[in-house]
């Protein structure tokens, strides 16, 4: 398995794991995608089995604290010298879950918000990840204001 960040040439691929790891109304699309990938591809942690992308996280940088539902669509608010790096999602194909990938992720993107200098990493998720995410050290600050998707996130914050 190797992490790299992405280009624009892995579209295709990415918007592929995207739609088996959410539903509609919570996936992102193949557009979106491609404004994200031309504003922050270096912001896209991808795992791979040889050449098959199995997993992979993605969000921007941004001096805003919480993460917004505008901040989904709208890719352009990607501030590379921004002090919190934001996960939009984390993402691994069915068959490759509970094997430790998409821990490896997010320690790599950790790492890399840590090198980077930023103030830390916020995310949100569904009330039964909350114990997943706080074994990285994420704290839960509640019930989220984002209504994405229809359904009720839980704001989770690393700091460093």
């Amino acid at each position: 398995m190797i992490i790299r960040t992405a280009t624009l040439s892995d579209l295709d691929a990415i918007a592929g794991v995207e739609a088996s790891c959410f539903p509609p109304a919570e996936a992102a699309t193949r557009g979106q995608f491609s404004g994200r990938l031309k504003n922050y591809a270096s912001h896209f942690w991808l795992m791979l089995d040889g050449e098959r992308l199995i997993a992979f996280v993605d969000g921007f940088a941004t001096d805003s604290p919480d993460l917004t539902d505008e901040m989904y669509s709208h890719p352009e608010l990607h501030d590379e010298c921004g002090e919190w790096q934001m996960i939009f999602g984390v993402n691994t194909l069915p068959e490759y879950r509970r094997k430790g990938c998409a821990s490896e992720l997010i320690r790599r993107a950790i790492g890399d918000s840590r090198s980077q200098g930023r103030k830390g990493v916020v995310l949100t998720c569904k009330a039964e990840l909350v114990h997943w995410y706080s074994r990285f050290g994420f704290v839960d600050e509640g019930v989220s204001e984002s209504v994405h998707g229809g359904a009720v996130w839980y704001q989770m914050r690393l700091t460093f």
